[in-house]
């Protein structure tokens, strides 16, 4: 008795995803393959490629064959680049170029970039014409740059069409077309001149040109500029589409909001590989890297905070004498060099993320190191007071409290101020400032803080 297939209410991604994978793999196992067309029907290709994931190899060949050709293009566009590589290398030549053929101008040439090159090889020359030319142009330009993410397939329309001519062009470009709902206006030499959207267009006098009624002051990026500014463009101003320029002001293409969407998650996920020592380059998923690869990434931060950290023990050399003297010092070590650590870590963070989004854009460096340093200052006199209670009612040594409470105040403030400093230096030196990130931070403030706590004791228990 085979099963039949289930009708999905509403379900949240992840729910969604692992029944549809859960019926997909019962279906497949009974060889109910007219049962499993009829289950992917309703299926969203987003929720479908997501779906692919959780099934074995072979299961996602047959499942992706199952699909309509339409449809099997438009999944192929969401699966991860690791299904993508596992499923080409099992088609034929002739799945391979109904697949790659169908897709937009920019998914295929991300998919180009992440493809073999002897697979790619072997699948450019049998592109179509058009198709081959559109791709080639694409990849022409530098990887991660709004020319490389565009698309060429854009409404354009010459600016001396009335609105009446420019809609009854519209209406026979649009299901060509992967950007239909802006309308470019150019010039004679396609240079951008105006822009309208389909409802502006709707609205206007049938009569009236296109260039009486475009608006002029358009929102555009250049070929050569980075990908994550031409994300923060679209993010700025609300848009859909980008337009995209040469350096002559000719149109070439469009970035649209899905790429913008797909890079400002990237770029936040390199940053926050970044800021804890892993390095990911080229938007590698770090789960998809072998261990080999992994272990590569982490060893050079790591030797590098290996070889500051013996500062720390070079320090507490100096003041053996003193901790030989005042025993009860060492209990406090952790304490005190970990939330300096903290303090500084948290500064870090928000002034990194703040550069990252510009947040930061029209404040003056000096105003928000100072700032976090007055914050750091307060949270020292807080926790000092804490500590200088704490060390009287369980230990009955107010003077040890006293230099604890001390040295947690002095460290909080160059913990804040080193954290909030340091990304804007090197943000300053043309260098990432997620690479001035927390075990970074961390392990300057140790090697400072335990300097500044020993000090202090030397100074304040007369041991000098």
């Amino acid at each position: 008795m085979t099963s039949s297939p289930q009708t999905f209410d509403f379900r949240s991604p992840t729910e969604l995803r692992e029944v549809v994978a859960e019926q997909l793999r019962l279906l497949l196992e009974q060889r109910n393959y007219e049962g499993a067309k009829v289950l992917l029907v309703p299926v969203q290709p987003v929720d479908v490629a997501e779906a692919l994931e959780e099934l074995p190899k072979p299961m996602q060949l047959v499942t992706f064959r199952l699909l309509p050709r339409e449809k099997a293009v438009e999944v192929y566009e969401y699966c991860t680049s690791e299904v993508q590589e596992s499923l080409i290398q099992e088609f034929q030549d002739q799945e391979i170029l109904d697949i790659v053929n169908g897709m937009a101008p920019d998914d295929r040439a991300s998919l180009f970039d992440e493809l073999p090159p002897q697979v790619v090889r072997r699948i450019l020359p049998k592109l179509t014409p058009e198709e081959r030319q559109a791709t080639s142009q694409l990849l022409g330009y530098q990887p991660q740059t709004a020319g490389r993410l565009m698309t060429p397939e854009y409404i354009y329309l010459a600016e001396d069409l009335t609105v009446a001519q420019a809609a009854d062009k519209v209406r026979e470009l649009a299901r060509d077309r992967e950007v239909s709902y802006y309308i470019y206006i150019t010039d004679d030499r396609h240079g951008l001149t105006g822009v309208m959207s389909l409802r502006d267009l709707l609205l206007a006098d049938p009569n009236q040109c296109l260039r009486d009624v475009m608006n002029r002051d358009v929102i555009f990026a250049y070929t050569d500029t980075d990908q994550e500014e031409a994300a923060q463009l679209i993010q700025r101003y609300d848009l859909t589409a980008l337009p995209i320029v040469d350096r002559e002001k000719v149109l070439v293409g469009v970035m649209t909001v899905d790429d913008a969407m797909d890079i400002l998650q990237l770029e936040a996920t390199e940053d926050i590989y970044t800021m804890g020592a892993v390095r990911s380059e080229g938007g590698e998923n770090y789960f998809q890297s072998n261990l080999m690869s992994v272990t590569r990434k982490r060893i050079p931060w790591l030797s590098v905070l290996l070889i500051t950290n013996t500062l720390t023990i070079f320090v507490m050399s100096n003041f053996e004498e003193v901790l030989d003297q005042v025993v009860a010092l060492a209990f406090f070590t952790p304490l005190l060099i970990d939330t300096g650590g903290n303090i500084g870590a948290q500064s870090s963070t928000v002034v990194i993320r703040g550069l990252s989004t510009d947040e930061l854009k029209s404040r003056k460096p000096g105003w928000v190191i100072f700032r976090e340093s007055i914050a750091g200052g307060m949270l020292g006199i807080l926790l000092g007071i804490a500590v200088i209670v704490l060390a009287y009612v369980f230990m009955g040594q107010p003077t040890i409290g006293l230099t604890v409470g001390l040295s947690l105040l002095v460290i909080a403030v160059i913990a804040a101020t080193a954290g909030a400093a340091l990304p804007f230096l090197f943000n300053a030196m043309g260098f990432d400032p997620a690479l001035m990130s927390a075990p970074f931070i961390t392990t300057v403030v140790d090697v400072l803080g335990i300097f500044v706590y020993l000090s202090i004791a030397s100074f304040m228990l007369g041991l000098a």
